[in-house]
């Protein structure tokens, strides 16, 4: 922690009393609510849970087995002097395998959060808990694997059995009327029925080495047809008695059985045409990433490209369907080159935690339904999810999309590795559809010194009537949920990852945080802080939010969500309020002035017009926008001296966000110091600014109107209400977050636009 930034503990219990007003107590106070008629209503806006970080002892980090710990010096460090030391076992009681037992029914991948819960209910370390879980996931796998090979091992006897009785019955078959040996044409009942059977066979191993053989990448081997010279016996030994093992033919039964297994578990979805609708999926977006015109069509600025529909029907003619009455298509291409090894980028893109955390501003919710194959070779080629995920706008205004769908992943012979997306509605059709992803995802090329060239391709088909008029022209530009948004957000992305990994921090300049493991925490803590910012201003509806009716203003959404166990948030009921609306000043001039800490007092109605001091600061890549920022407000008001406010801003070519919010001291004391974030508290506020979707403007001057080169801003505040989870909800805290969302935005319009001109 550099010199400088240790502060003073200091208690935060922030509240609005339930008669709507801000009941006054020590701590972080972000001042007075100058409102309209001078009315002053005093808000306090922080945490009051104060971080306390488990010490891990030494030993705790050599886990033995799933149920026991291991500590023992190693034969160089022991005296010869000396009797070696015993060997000392650290055994979980058997309350507490028999919970974790319990658990790891339910979940058996917990996450950070789930596992330091368990740990504390069970007395154990986290690492304890993480051990036993990844132990007790290894021996499920040998236990399944070993049962799976026990019945493969029987169908295969079985069939072997079958072989040999068809062969014996096969070879004393006679004629009827002269009882010498059968003929083509005069076979025995059984033997007709045999001779069905194996047409029906050999069909379906055609069918399954074509889909195998496009799933691993080989060539395929047609099923032998058999001429009319070879006996019925030659017939059925080839269809039943060495099934899989033709010459020519082993890689891609091989690639085949392993697609069934995979499978095998699963009854809820027709998995062949799963398969099919994949690898169909996997070759129109390599030839959707890769042709140029006709396909695809420059605009005027030659700056982007515009799918050819026409063109675009005519080479793919099947696909996943015609389009679906009153859904319109929206098509994007874009292709940039980012700081990643290739490899990494695909395992963000095959975890969907990963995945939605890195896409926070676009994915509000994500979840993997179905693994129906893990990939080959150890790693996720050949990997095949089925998955459903809810795409967002950080606005109101904009509906979000939700889609069903399956997530393919193959490297390809040149070593570029492709991941694809397609809906499977029409395997499991709705009577309401309102958004289907035709093939969609990315080509990841490796490049040279770390480097990836990424190739996105953005392809659905959506219903946009509920999205509100002043967003329309940035959905039919694309920037909404097209391909630059998500281009732009993986560049962005990957130079912050690569920031939290970097080593050689200057130590000279004041304020930056040279300990990795303080940045590493303080990064993670402003992370969580910017994914809980869009869960409380998008329009999802998989987040823990309520819609307030006859909130008294139509032009704010106002939501309110209780909480109670969760170490990340203070406990009590949580106001939050948004509102979005379009300014006649371009993007960047918003995003200088909300993020300039000098600027601050001009809109910031809980500083109280305090000065704001830069006080610790992790830089984010080459653009100065892009930074995490812990900030000092300094005013007359004892209460509210020394108040520390953590702060995120971010831009690229598709957005920007100022995102905010108060922070313990104790707390930041110990995340600078390389402690664990998630018990910081955090009520995030702040700001998302998109462009209105017309052409940039020239010296700051438009039209006048919406897609004119103007802004769409977004304004959210997170407020504690009242810090008993059970209490009721006055119209009086409702009444106050308007007003203070409404002093807001007037001051920034006045603001942005005076100093436009």
């Amino acid at each position: 922690m550099p010199a400088g930034i240790m502060f003073p503990a200091r208690n935060v219990p922030p509240m609005i009393g339930s008669n709507g007003k801000f009941g006054g107590s020590s701590g972080l106070t972000l001042g007075q609510l100058n409102m309209m008629e001078g009315q002053q209503l005093p808000l306090e806006m922080s945490q009051n849970s104060e971080s306390e970080i488990p010490k891990m002892r030494d030993e705790d980090f050599d886990s033995k087995s799933g149920s026991e710990n291991l500590e023992g010096a190693s034969g160089d460090d022991q005296d010869p002097n000396q009797r070696p030391r015993k060997k000392r076992y650290h055994r979980h009681t058997q309350h507490q395998i028999q919970e974790m037992e319990a658990f790891f029914k339910e979940c058996p991948h917990p996450d950070d959060k789930q596992r330091k819960e368990l740990s504390r209910e069970l007395g154990l370390e986290p690492l304890q808990v993480k051990f036993w879980f990844q132990n007790k996931r290894t021996q499920m796998k040998t236990q399944h694997e070993r049962h799976e090979n026990s019945q493969l091992r029987a169908d295969n006897e079985k069939l072997r059995t079958e072989n040999m009785r068809y062969k014996e019955a096969l070879g004393n078959a006679s004629c009827p009327n002269c009882g010498g040996p059968t003929a083509l044409g005069e076979m025995s009942f059984d033997e007709q029925h045999l001779r069905i059977e194996n047409a029906r066979l050999r069909e379906e191993i055609d069918r399954i080495s074509g889909i195998a053989a496009k799933y691993v990448g080989k060539p395929m081997v047609p099923y032998p047809l058999l001429p009319p010279s070879v006996s019925s016996r030659s017939s059925l030994e080839l269809a039943v008695g060495n099934f899989g093992v033709q010459p020519g033919m082993g890689s891609e039964m091989y690639g085949a059985g392993d697609i069934l297994r995979s499978v095998s578990g699963h009854s809820d979805i027709d998995k062949p045409m799963v398969i099919e609708l994949a690898v169909a999926a996997m070759e129109e977006l390599i030839r959707m990433a890769q042709l140029g015109e006709p396909l695809w069509l420059p605009v005027m600025d030659q700056s982007t490209q515009i799918l050819n529909e026409d063109e675009y029907v005519r080479m793919f003619p099947r696909g996943i369907g015609p389009k679906p009455f009153g859904l319109k298509s929206e098509a994007s291409r874009e292709t940039a080159l980012v700081i990643m090894n290739h490899i990494n980028l695909v395992e963000i893109l095959m975890d969907v935690n990963h995945w939605s955390t890195v896409f926070s501003g676009i994915v509000s919710s994500a979840l993997t339904l179905e693994v129906l194959s893990t990939g080959v070779a150890g790693n996720y080629n050949g990997a095949l999810q089925v998955m459903s995920a809810e795409f967002q706008v950080p606005s109101p205004l904009v509906p979000t999309r939700e889609s069903y769908f399956v997530r393919y992943c193959k490297q390809h012979s040149d070593g570029t590795w492709a991941v694809v997306d397609v809906s499977l509605d029409s395997l499991r059709p709705s009577p309401v559809l309102r958004c289907r992803r035709r093939p969609s995802g990315c080509l990841i090329q490796e490049m040279p010194n770390g480097y990836s060239k990424v190739t996105w391709v953005e392809h659905v088909e959506v219903d946009d009537r509920a999205v509100h008029n002043i967003y329309k022209s940035l959905v039919n530009s694309g920037l909404a949920f097209g391909a630059k948004r998500w281009v732009a957000t993986l560049d962005r992305q990957c130079e912050r990852l690569a920031s939290v990994m970097a080593s050689n921090i200057p130590s000279g300049d004041v304020g930056v945080i040279t300990s990795q493991d303080g940045r590493k925490s303080m990064l993670k803590l402003a992370e969580r802080m910017v994914i809980s910012f869009c869960a409380g201003v998008s329009a999802s509806t998989a987040h823990t939010w309520t819609t307030l009716s006859g909130s008294g203003a139509e032009d704010v959404r106002v939501m309110t969500r209780k909480s109670i166990d969760d170490p990340g948030r203070p406990p009590g009921i949580v106001l939050s309020a948004a509102t979005s609306f379009w300014i006649p000043v371009p993007p960047k001039r918003v995003f200088d002035f909300l993020r300039d800490e000098n600027s601050r007092n001009e809109w910031d109605i809980l500083s109280n017009g305090g000065a704001v001091q830069e006080m610790a600061h992790i830089a984010n890549g080459p653009d100065p926008g892009n930074c995490v920022s812990l900030l000092r407000v300094n005013t007359a008001n004892s209460n509210q001296s020394n108040m520390l406010i953590l702060q995120e801003s971010c831009t690229d070519s598709s957005g920007c966000f100022v995102i905010y919010a108060p922070v313990d001291i104790a707390a930041m004391n110990v995340v600078l110091n390389g402690g664990d974030p998630d018990y910081v508290a955090l009520l995030p506020s702040g700001f998302a600014i998109l462009p209105d979707g017309g052409p940039p403007m020239h010296h700051g001057v438009g039209s006048g109107e919406v897609g004119s080169g103007g802004s769409l801003l977004t304004v959210a505040f997170q407020i504690l209400v009242d810090s008993i989870p059970t209490a009721k909800l006055s119209l009086g805290s409702v009444a106050t977050v308007n007003s203070l969302i409404s002093c807001t935005v007037d001051r920034i319009k006045a603001a942005v636009t005076c100093n436009n001109e």
